[in-house]
Formats: structure tokens, C-alpha cells, sequence
């Protein structure tokens, strides 16, 4: 019996994946999507353990490692998407300890739906409730035909499920809402997709509502008011209805208010759930984690004699680095300065930056520390929580030298 593993590509974790090894690597992976195979496959240029730029073994690297942070008055915590959730808590506990900002990219991206759907403002679901209940699925500012391949096949709109039994056009309905025409908006068809201006969603919603509510919509942009009213009457047809958030959504609103306004309506006519498209694979996992320890999701701050954690805008990455607040910085499995814009990013350049992470990046070119850790779901296992909220266990492929990540940060924290 072919035994199966749990790919780390994006924050689907799929469960199905089966794998050929050969001489210590991956050779073959079966079921997985493009990003899956990549990311199983490993790194194509390794991270190596490295002090001012020069190589030495992981022990000294970790105890140069913990005299930065325990001779830093402000540092900073960053990443975490791309980590178990056990490293994920190691990371709170030497936040904690160290009284350190402590944020990730939820941040700037799907932090406020999650936290909504952490605090109960917005109603969820599964991703297997999905495949095997939803007759009506929308994507907006979502394309998942690219972020999230399996997503269209494996739970929204193609698979046969339990309550879906004939699957795709006879038994789904698939809407897609986007400035432009994505592949996701071609497979729904021109007839349901909705082209709208940049900016436009907040608008767009509340024209929704209106219609919804059985009155004339209307949107400054001249969007033609039959077509909502078409829209809200499938909406209104739905058994189980979901709205899948993509990031073109969130940075179009300047706050969640609008969405609010659209799922109660929503539930007042039908049954609607959303699914917020998290992108990296434990990121969801992150929050929840945090949020359980603060009951905050993100941008925190921690006492280090007390042990209470700060809340607010001023301790993201992007402020802490804009006004230049943190002198010291652990990044952990991301790559802020690419992600990031140069005009925010580039201090991380100026202060003592450490890095962990199995890959080589820009962000590590500039590390004063480098950390080459396991590569999560391939060389370590652990845990990690999908986008809908469900914990999935991560088994090991391979072996390999490197620590795991929780093991790297326990060892730091073992010696500050």
C-alpha cells in the first residue's frame, strides 16, 4: 500500500501526495501541482551555515545567533508561514523572552479575515465541507487556478462530493469577481464573471446588498445594474454558498466593513461561508497560535519582564522597519527584503540580521547569520493548520543534517 504525504507548496496541504526517492532526494512526485513538485524537490541553492559571511559549523552559529538578540534592546521576530507550528510557538516563547516585536506577512495580507473568522464576525467552513456541500462558489480577487492549483479540483468546483454528486456546471455554480480576466474567470465564463474597476470591490458589495435586499443597485462606475441583480438572484438559490477571499479583495478595502455588510446579507437569504486564500502553508497556523497565546493574530510586542504582549500597527514589520524601532532582526523562513519594498526593507541591511531558512535568498545574502534549517513536510515533520482552520500532520521524506526549525529556536533560546 503506496503511503502518502502532505505537500507544503501552499496552504492547501494536500494529503495525497506520493514520492520516489532516490540517493537521498526526491525524484518523482505524483498527484502534486506545480508549486507542490517544486517545493518538495527541495531548494536549487542551498542556505549554508555562515558567520559575516564566512562558513562555521550550526553550534556557532547559533551562539552568535543568541548574542545579537540577547544584546538587542529591540529586535524583531519575522516569518513563520513557511514554519511547523511547533517552531511557530518556540518562536512566541523566545519573543517572549527577549521582549521582541513578533509579526508575520498576515500582516500585510489575510490578517484581518482571519482574525475576523478567529473573533466569530464571519462564518466559515472547511475545505471538505466545500467539495461535498457547496453548489455556489465565488473567487474574489482570487485566482487559484495559479495561487492554489488543486484548489478548483480538489475541493470547489470540479470534484464529485457527498451532497455534489455530478460535480462541475450540473451541480456548482462558479462565480469569479477580479479587475481583470484571470484563468479562474475563464473557466467560470464570461457569463459569470464580473469585471470591476481597481479599487471597485467596497462599491461593487454594496451594490450586491442592495440587490440582494431587492432594490436597484447601483455603482459610480456604471456596472450594469441587471447583471447584479442576476448575481444576487443565484446567490440567493444557494444551499451552501462560499466566498473565497483573495488578496486582490483585502488590499482593495480599506476596512472589512463592506464584507461584514455583504455575508450577514448573505445569511439572511441563504447560507454563505468564506474561505480566506492563505497563501503560505502554515501561516494560518501562525495566527491561530499567537492568538490563542495573546489573543492577537499579528503586530505584537512582548514584555520581556512580564511577559504581556503590545498590539498595534506600530509593531508590523512594515512600520517597525519603516521608523527604524527594532536594532536587530531573526528572519525565519521568509524573504522580507524581495517581498518587501526597498524603501522599508533595505534597514534590515543596516542592523544585525540573522536568518533561518533551507534556502538561499536575498535576505540572506545580507544575514550577518545564516542558519540552514530542514525543509518543512519534506526533511521534518510537525504540524501545520490548513486556510480553513484544520491541523494536518506533517511526515517526514528524507533525512538530512539540518536542524528543524523548532529545534534551531530552541537551542537559541537554551542560550541567551
Amino acid at each position: 500500500m503506496s503511503e502518502y504525504y502532505v505537500c507544503t507548496g501552499c496552504a492547501l496541504l494536500c494529503d495525497d501526495i506520493e514520492v520516489e526517492t532516490e540517493n537521498s532526494k526526491v525524484k518523482t512526485v505524483h498527484a502534486a501541482c506545480r508549486k507542490g513538485v517544486a517545493r518538495m524537490k527541495g531548494c536549487s541553492d542551498h542556505l549554508e551555515c555562515t558567520i559575516d559571511g564566512e562558513k562555521t559549523d550550526v553550534d556557532s552559529a547559533i551562539a552568535k545567533a543568541a548574542e545579537i538578540l540577547r544584546n538587542a534592546d529591540k529586535p524583531l521576530i519575522f516569518g513563520h508561514g513557511n514554519s511547523s507550528s511547533q517552531a511557530q510557538k518556540m518562536s512566541i516563547g523566545l519573543a517572549k523572552k527577549i521582549g521582541a516585536y513578533l509579526d508575520d506577512t498576515s500582516s500585510f495580507c489575510q490578517g484581518p479575515v482571519i482574525e475576523a473568522i478567529l473573533q466569530d464576525k464571519l462564518k466559515t467552513c472547511t475545505l471538505d465541507d466545500i467539495r461535498h456541500k457547496a453548489d455556489v462558489i465565488m473567487f474574489w480577487g482570487a485566482d487559484p487556478s495559479n495561487s492554489h492549483p488543486r484548489h478548483l479540483s480538489r475541493y470547489s468546483y470540479f470534484p464529485r462530493g457527498k451532497e455534489r454528486q455530478r460535480g462541475w456546471e450540473e451541480d456548482r455554480t462558479a462565480i469569479c469577481v477580479d479587475v481583470r480576466k484571470s484563468e479562474t474567470a475563464v473557466i467560470c465564463g464570461d457569463n459569470r464573471f464580473y469585471q470591476i474597476p481597481v479599487g471597485g470591490d467596497a462599491e461593487f458589495m454594496d451594490a450586491l446588498v442592495s440587490a440582494l435586499s431587492s432594490k436597484v443597485p447601483k455603482t459610480s462606475f456604471g456596472f450594469d445594474a441587471k447583471r447584479i441583480l442576476e448575481l444576487a438572484n443565484v446567490l440567493k438559490k444557494a444551499k451552501f454558498g462560499v466566498i473565497c477571499v483573495g488578496l486582490g479583495l483585502i488590499y482593495s478595502l480599506e476596512d472589512l466593513n463592506p464584507l461584514f455588510r455583504l455575508m450577514d446579507k448573505l445569511n439572511e437569504v441563504s447560507d454563505f461561508n468564506l474561505m480566506p486564500m492563505v497563501g503560505q502553508y502554515n501561516m494560518r497556523g501562525f495566527n491561530q497560535n499567537l492568538y490563542e497565546e495573546t489573543g492577537y493574530i499579528n503586530r505584537v510586542k512582548f514584555n520581556s519582564e512580564t511577559g504581556v504582549a503590545e498590539h498595534g500597527p506600530e509593531f508590523s514589520v512594515v512600520e517597525a522597519l519603516r521608523n527604524k524601532t527594532v536594532d536587530a532582526a531573526l528572519i525565519i523562513g521568509s524573504d522580507p527584503l524581495s517581498s518587501l519594498p526597498l524603501s522599508v526593507s533595505r534597514y534590515l541591511a543596516e542592523i544585525p540580521l540573522i536568518t533561518i531558512d533551507p534556502c538561499r535568498n536575498l535576505t540572506s545574502s545580507k544575514a550577518k547569520v545564516t542558519i540552514p534549517c530542514a525543509l518543512g513536510g519534506v526533511e521534518s515533520g510537525g504540524t501545520a493548520v490548513r486556510m480553513d482552520g484544520v491541523e494536518v500532520e506533517l511526515k517526514k521524506i528524507l533525512e538530512t543534517e539540518n536542524l528543524p526549525d523548532a529545534e534551531i529556536l530552541r537551542k537559541i533560546m537554551e542560550a541567551i
